[in-house]
Order: C-alpha cells, then structure tokens, then sequence
C-alpha cells in the first residue's frame, strides 16, 4: 500500500497506532520501544530508549523517575522528542515531537500496580541517574525492602516515580524505499486539525 497523503489517517495518533499494531502483528520485537530525546535549558540534548505505555489522541505516554535525568530536562524544559524504529513488516519509523506534560496520580498508581512485583521493587531501590558505589549498594538496598516488605506486600509508588505524556505538535512518518526514494509525511498540528505535507527523503 502506498505512503501517500490519500492512504494515511488525517489524525497522526490513529496512524501511529495502525503502524504500531502492524509492527506489532508482524513479530517486531519490541515495538513499544521508542527513543526520548530531552534537552536542558541551554539546550544540551540527550536521548535514551524507554517503553511506550499509553498511545491515544491525546499522545504518547511512558513513565520514569522524575528525578532522573530526563525528569529533570522535562522540568526545566518541558518539550521532547520520540523516535519508533521498526524493521517488520517493513522499514519504517516514526518521530514525535512536543510539549510534554505529567500524567495524573490515578494514571500513574494505576500502571504502578501493573507492573511485576521485582521491577517495583527496584524503582522504589534505585533513584536513576544517582551516582552509586556499586552494584552492591543497590542489591543491598533491594534486599533490605524486601525484608521490609513481605512478598505480598505492595510496596507504594515513590512519589518521584510517574508518567510522562509527549503532546504531539509534529509527527512525520518514514517508510523506506526503493533507490533510496523513501516516503516521508509530516503531520503538522494547526487550529485543532492537522496539515499533511510530502518531505523529500
């Protein structure tokens, strides 16, 4: 089928979504991987792999210690780029870009409980992005939690600890093709709907 402006969804997410669940359908390994760039106020970039865990109109949705390195770019500049790379059934990805902000409590208690008892655990062990002595301390740190805390125990969600919603004002979307001529269409968000351009690859 053709990447072209007739073919695709006029609303970027329920494209995305129909991309992600094709990758997904395919055998793409880990789909929901998605790379998040941030960067400081005086514009020092940085970027990281994180999973995504919510995609819906109104964007893209991970979560992360918001005392982490990216939680404090997001502080002090809060708008973010995401990047989805897939090779199944076809070369594509996708790039996401703008402002970011916090999703609520509920949300993030809600994917809190979801998640395995071992990887809560270990978000409420390890501060990310702290200098640590080594690997030791943090399986000091877990072990003492999990004394602290029975194995039916549910340890709380840090109140560092929570979501991230990216609000999309760009998405463009890359599938290769032959001799290099790949298809790119930009997304681009103005006056509630959104403008669909062809980019050069």
């Amino acid at each position: 089928m053709a990447v072209d402006e007739a073919s695709v969804d006029p609303d970027p997410m329920t494209q995305l979504s129909r991309w992600f669940e094709t990758a997904r359908t395919a055998g793409e390994p880990m789909p929901e991987a998605m790379a998040v760039a941030t960067a400081t106020t005086n514009g020092r970039p940085s970027s990281r792999m994180v999973l995504l865990r919510g995609l819906d109109h109104r964007g893209l949705v991970f979560y992360t210690d918001r005392e982490s390195d990216k939680g404090r770019d997001l502080k002090a500049n809060p708008f973010s780029a995401a990047l989805f790379h897939w090779l199944l059934p076809v070369h594509r990805q996708v790039r996401v870009t703008g402002a970011v902000e916090e999703v609520d409590d509920e949300q993030s208690d809600a994917y809190w409980r979801s998640r395995p008892l071992g990887a809560r655990r270990s978000a409420v062990a390890s501060h990310q992005s702290e200098v640590v002595g080594g690997r030791a301390v943090l399986e000091q740190r877990m072990a003492e939690l999990a004394e602290a805390l029975p194995e039916e125990t549910e340890p709380p969600r840090p109140p560092r600890w929570g979501g991230y919603r990216i609000r999309p004002e760009v998405v463009e979307l890359w599938e290769e093709g032959a001799d290099r001529l790949h298809d790119r269409l930009r997304y681009q968000a103005q006056f509630g709907s959104w403008r669909i351009e062809r980019l050069s690859p």
